[in-house]
């Protein structure tokens, strides 16, 4: 498998931690509740570890926009679908922007990779 390949699948895996514990964060209860808040630290800690392994292969910028941008909206999803929050359309455009931000990235820039 190529490093860049493996780059992006660590990248992925990432991404679901931290919104995982993203999710959690909600339960901790501004973190009186055992369980999730360790269930979220680990989140994040497997994130980050993850993280840096797709930093092998990934500049920072770039991994840290993707990382970011994709747990922008993946977390924003599962709020409307899982916690029926609501968007009005200046929510809906940037969400639309920071997704075309990311498949700019993707789809054209020279700097995705060492």
């Amino acid at each position: 498998m190529s490093p860049l390949l493996t780059a992006y699948l660590f990248l992925s895996g990432a991404i679901v931690a931290e919104v995982t514990g993203t999710m959690l964060l909600q339960k901790t209860a501004q973190f009186t509740k055992l369980g999730p808040t360790l269930s979220m630290a680990l989140c994040y800690v497997v994130s980050f570890y993850l993280l840096s392994h797709a930093l092998k292969a990934l500049p920072l910028g770039i991994a840290y926009a993707i990382w970011g941008g994709m747990g922008i909206v993946l977390t924003l999803i599962i709020s409307v679908t899982v916690f029926k929050q609501s968007l009005d359309w200046q929510a809906i455009t940037g969400v639309a922007m920071i997704v075309g931000g990311v498949v700019m990235i993707n789809a054209f820039s020279k700097a995705g990779a060492h």
